[in-house]
């Protein structure tokens, strides 16, 4: 049995996919020790640590992920996960500001963690983290239960006039006219950047 070989995965920021990609690697022979959002860790009999790594980029390409090759990139991808896992658990109670949060997850200072995002990602951390609780704003817009206002408080907005302007900015139209199109267009989390 080899030791086991851990991956960060980039792009890998929902759990749509770690049922197929477990799935795909146990048929390849890989034992998975561990799938999370972006990160794996696997084993396997009779397999050289180069066939594992090539079976495991295998997998993640077809299904459109791949291996972080950095640190910088193991940040990056750590620092979506966070955001994104934020918004899992509804009403959303964040009780320390976004930078605190992140500095203390990933034990760095959140100056350097805001530069790295912004070089690489072309966008702040505060506009990304808007950008998915709009995505959220849409599902909720969409499933028809809840009240403008409603949502407001479920995404930890201070008003609806604040989430309404937001989403005006970010989505192009008022939420009202998004709710009546029903054309609804909206992206998965790993493609909002």
């Amino acid at each position: 049995m080899s030791s086991p070989k851990e991956f960060w995965i980039k792009n890998m920021v929902c759990n749509r996919c770690l049922k197929v990609i477990k799935q795909e690697l146990q048929e390849l022979g890989l034992t998975v020790l561990s799938l999370e959002l972006g990160k794996l860790v696997v084993e396997a009999t009779n397999k050289t640590d180069i066939n594992i790594t090539g079976d495991v980029t295998k997998v993640l390409l077809s299904n459109g992920f791949e291996i972080v090759k950095s640190e910088e990139e193991m940040l990056l991808e750590r620092i979506k996960i966070i955001l994104i896992e934020q918004l899992q658990e509804l009403p959303l109670n964040i009780k320390v500001k976004t930078s605190e949060l992140l500095s203390s997850a990933l034990n760095r200072d959140y100056k350097t963690l805001s530069k790295l995002f912004s070089a690489n990602e072309k966008t702040t951390i505060e506009k990304y983290f808007i950008k998915l609780k709009t995505e959220k704003a849409k599902e909720l817009i969409q499933l028809k239960q809840h009240s403008f206002s409603d949502i407001g408080y479920l995404l930890d907005y201070s008003s609806v006039n604040h989430l309404s302007h937001q989403f005006k900015e970010v989505v192009g139209m008022s939420m009202t006219d998004y709710k009546n199109t029903e054309n609804w267009k909206r992206n998965f989390y790993d493609e909002i950047i």
